[in-house]
């Protein structure tokens, strides 16, 4: 099972799983909430999992918008301001939807596969576009 399969369903039970700052381990919120079977697809998909936290240790605010906006449009994790953000805004929604199209014909047909690495000059620009958006639009509501 895809390490992105895995915690969506983590994400979607409620729980949360997530790489904790303080000692750089991948650590569990709510781990009663998480059926039985995905706990156990975790645990054998461990490696993937910390690997996949781990890769975005180090990730620009740009790019973790990015995730964040990916993983809200997929259900796996709700962000009420990008919620707002996008429904108030629908040339952004719009061009959110332009740069999945991008990766889509990069190859990103997926859900569950990484993104980034069908990302390119083009989607980067429209990446980097849609995060000043974001960053005006937060920066109002403040």
């Amino acid at each position: 099972m895809q390490a992105l399969m895995i915690l969506s369903q983590i994400w979607k039970s409620s729980a949360n799983i997530y790489l904790d700052k303080t000692d750089d381990r991948v650590s569990i919120k709510n781990q009663k909430l998480i059926p039985k079977e995905v706990m156990q697809a975790a645990e054998q998909n461990f490696q993937a999992i910390d690997e996949w936290f781990k890769s975005w240790k180090d990730a620009s605010s740009e790019k973790i918008t990015l995730m964040k906006m990916v993983h809200n449009i997929c259900g796996w994790q709700s962000n009420e301001k990008l919620n707002q953000w996008l429904c108030t805004e629908v040339e952004s929604l719009d061009l959110f939807n332009d740069w999945m199209i991008v990766l889509a014909k990069n190859g990103w047909n997926d859900i569950y596969e990484d993104y980034r690495q069908f990302e390119n000059e083009k989607s980067n620009g429209m990446a980097h576009e849609l995060y000043k958006r974001a960053v005006i639009y937060a920066k109002k509501g403040a």
